[in-house]
């Protein structure tokens, strides 16, 4: 059985998750993580999961992660599309917890695509 407190503060950490994930303005850096039965059976739920935690954990109000449906390359699943205003999408592919932690870093935070994981033309 959980106090109150537990309660209560678990209560504020998915009412911040759903802000992240539910509400947008124009100015604000969009993540899409492909979460169709392909995505989600190639592991893109804890590649989603790791970006709520990440913009949580850095307090990143700018930043608003969102789920899609089939982005339409399935063996290159989990996909994360990265928006940001005024410049080119990024699609990074086969994306983990541990790569989307460096994206969240790399790009989202330092404005570096992390070109190691996006589509090669090889």
């Amino acid at each position: 059985m959980k106090t109150i407190a537990e309660i209560m503060a678990l209560r504020d950490k998915m009412q911040a998750e759903i802000i992240t994930r539910d509400s947008s303005e124009v100015n604000d850096i969009r993540i899409v993580v492909g979460l169709a039965t392909c995505g989600i059976a190639a592991g893109a739920r804890p590649v989603f999961n790791t970006m709520i935690d990440e913009v949580t954990t850095r307090n990143l109000k700018n930043v608003k992660v969102t789920r899609s449906g089939c982005l339409g390359m399935c063996k290159l699943e989990p996909i994360v599309e990265v928006f940001v205003p005024g410049e080119e999408k990024v699609t990074y592919i086969l994306v983990d917890a541990d790569k989307a932690k460096r994206i969240m870093a790399d790009h989202i935070v330092n404005g570096n695509i992390v070109t190691e994981y996006l589509i090669s033309n090889e």
